[in-house]
């Protein structure tokens, strides 16, 4: 087994006031290094807490995480801090974006704060990927001067911009057009073919499953299915996917 993500056992409640809301029940699960895998159930179900677990956004209730052997409980703030920036490529449903800086901007953030590349290589990384989302020509504009789509655009370039190990998705391609969000995904199989990036979805769109290798099924807070696809098994993309550019 070549697991870089392992739960054992994960529980997650929230507490509503007097009432506690089991999240996810009990989840026994690895990812394997370079795996496309999505991770797939209705709204409710537990998709984004798993991403969120992963990602070291939330801590679990019970049980426990380990990314590449380490025991996320374990680390200290600091540690964890480290390891998301270094580690974890995190696309966001709410995007997340510094709202008084650029798009280049934006984007180049993660490396000021790894503070390893020169400003040559980040000018350079920042501008391959802005063209690689289609963004070079509003590379000066703030957040707030773009549409939801173009702002999808701008956290997905800055979540792969430090060549992350593992990027986990949250809906990445809820507000693209079928055209941009198949040139994403396109880019995503890419980074994953050279670099054996893995990737961990959350989504509802057929077109994203399309290309999965792995579908997770989650319902109720755990597992329901977890299927490996072999090749030429892959959902069949609809027809049309519509959403806002």
């Amino acid at each position: 087994m070549n697991a870089i993500v392992a739960l054992e056992g994960v529980v997650k409640d929230y507490a509503l006031g007097k009432v506690t809301v089991p999240a996810l029940r009990g989840v026994d699960i690895h990812f394997d290094r370079g795996e496309f895998t999505v991770v797939a159930g209705p709204s409710g179900s537990g998709k984004t807490t798993l991403l969120n677990m992963i990602g070291c956004v939330d801590v679990p209730t019970r049980g426990a995480v380990r990314i590449e052997g380490r025991l996320t409980a374990a680390l200290s703030d600091r540690e964890r801090a480290h390891l998301r920036l270094d580690k974890l490529g995190f696309i966001f449903q709410t995007f997340n974006l510094i709202p008084v800086l650029t798009a280049a901007q934006n984007i180049e953030f993660p490396l000021l704060l790894q503070a390893r590349a020169s400003s040559a290589e980040r000018h350079q990384r920042v501008a391959e990927l802005l063209e690689a989302v289609g963004l070079s020509a509003q590379a000066r504009q703030r957040p707030g001067e773009l549409s939801g789509g173009q702002r999808q655009r701008v956290a997905i370039a800055r979540a792969l911009v430090t060549r992350p190990t593992i990027v986990l998705a949250d809906e990445p391609t809820a507000n693209l057009d079928s055209v941009t969000g198949q040139s994403i995904i396109a880019l995503m199989k890419e980074l994953n073919r050279q670099h054996q990036t893995t990737f961990i979805f959350s989504t509802h769109d057929r077109s994203v499953m399309a290309h999965a290798r792995r579908i997770v099924q989650i319902a109720d807070g755990g597992i329901a299915s977890d299927e490996a696809l072999a090749a030429g098994e892959a959902l069949a993309p609809p027809a049309t996917h519509a959403a806002v550019a």
